[in-house]
């Protein structure tokens, strides 16, 4: 049996977001559903930037326990992932503990909750402005109260890289 990741993804990539096909897409490798998670400690997970980006600033002890799904992937899918969510160079992956709330069928666990240590994609280094927006315990690309609708990356200008987050560094995506 292959090794797997356990991986906690909280924003585009759940299920019926705007990039969950890149999960589902066997030719960046294998992610099997484990089920509906949150996490255990409060975390701030925004909304930034003008193409609305959901990032989960790497503020343990603020903002909300998020809401998000558990796969567990292949060493491909991994890799994936690591250059989709442009690691490291603005998000980190980075082991957080999360509590799985149903299962791979999505019936509830009540009782029987389980936690894990999962890999999820935190952002280190953000303009210090980023950590007083308001705080969501569940993302989605459709928007929320306040909040405008994502902005896939085929509509961004591709020369703008990633100095909208992280400011003064100038790093640019491949």
């Amino acid at each position: 049996m292959m090794s797997m990741i356990r991986v906690f993804v909280y924003g585009t990539l759940k299920t019926g977001e705007p990039n969950y096909h890149y999960m589902v897409d066997a030719a960046n490798g294998v992610a099997r559903f484990v089920g509906k998670a949150r996490t255990v400690d409060r975390w701030p997970l925004v909304v930034a930037s003008k193409y609305n980006i959901p990032f989960l600033l790497d503020l343990r002890g603020q903002g909300e326990r998020v809401e998000g799904e558990i796969y567990d992937v292949d060493q491909k899918m991994a890799d994936f992932l690591d250059d989709f969510e442009s690691h490291p160079k603005l998000y980190q992956n980075t082991k957080i503990v999360i509590e799985q709330l149903t299962n791979e069928e999505d019936h509830d666990l009540g009782d029987g909750k389980v936690t894990h240590q999962c890999s999820a994609y935190l952002l280190k280094n953000f303009k210090p402005h980023m950590a007083e927006l308001p705080c969501l315990s569940n993302y989605s690309s459709h928007g929320v109260a306040g909040v405008n609708a994502y902005m896939e990356r085929y509509l961004r200008d591709p020369q703008e890289g990633l100095d909208f987050v992280i400011g003064e560094a100038r790093y640019r995506e491949n």
